[in-house]
């Protein structure tokens, strides 16, 4: 096993450990909602700042500057509905699942593309393959048979509907995010997650997937 697996499994497990911890206890999850949502905004801002000292051309700079006004402002957005809707609603089913679908996306994405490959997704990021896409749906679909039970609400056909509209928002998140630092001419955020990159490289699916998956079970 090489070294940076190694590091990809242990920083994977500490990840998936703080989730589990986040969901059992509510001070866990505000506290851990805080603190990466820091991270993550300095790592945005930095990510900015490359792109700006990159590009001379001052018409570009602001377009630049619009988008990261858009994200920021929607990565603030995803904290606020996910406090508003927790000490107001029980919503803790849709906030998980949402969660759960980004993860699977992610997961799904990355073995599908690498088994299959073939054609790219999009020149923003090289990587990504529309099988991998494809993945990210199929990966995402898995979840239903293990929340049918919590959904009563909904028939099969508004859940699936539901699941892929989340799946999708995850991969648009993932998208905008490797766009910015293609511009920005980096690999990674930052090196905070070892075999990971950043706290954003980590979440960049989930502050699209968790707000668009509040809105619509509210609806």
């Amino acid at each position: 096993m090489s070294l940076e697996l190694r590091k990809r499994i242990i920083t994977s497990v500490f990840l998936f450990s703080l989730l589990f911890l986040m969901f059992s206890y509510s001070f866990v999850m505000i506290i851990s909602t805080i603190i990466i949502g820091l991270i993550s905004w300095i790592e945005f801002y930095a990510l900015i700042s490359k792109i700006v000292k990159n590009n001379n051309n001052k018409s570009q700079i602001l377009r630049f500057l619009y988008k990261a006004f858009s994200l920021l402002y929607l990565s603030g957005l995803v904290f606020l509905i996910i406090f508003a809707k927790l000490l107001s609603l029980n919503l803790n089913t849709a906030l998980l699942y949402s969660l759960l679908v980004a993860i699977m996306s992610d997961i799904g994405g990355l073995i599908i593309g690498k088994i299959f490959k073939g054609k790219k997704l999009s020149k923003i990021s090289p990587n990504k393959t529309i099988s991998g896409s494809l993945g990210s749906f199929i990966f995402s679909l898995l979840l239903i048979p293990f929340f049918l039970k919590y959904f009563n609400n909904y028939n099969i056909l508004s859940i699936i509907f539901l699941t892929l509209a989340i799946s999708l928002a995850s991969q648009l998140g993932d998208l905008s995010i490797s766009l910015l630092k293609r511009k920005a001419n980096v690999k990674d955020t930052s090196d905070l997650l070892p075999g990971h990159g950043g706290f954003l490289d980590r979440v960049d699916g989930i502050i699209f997937a968790i707000p668009v998956g509040l809105l619509i079970f509210s609806i």
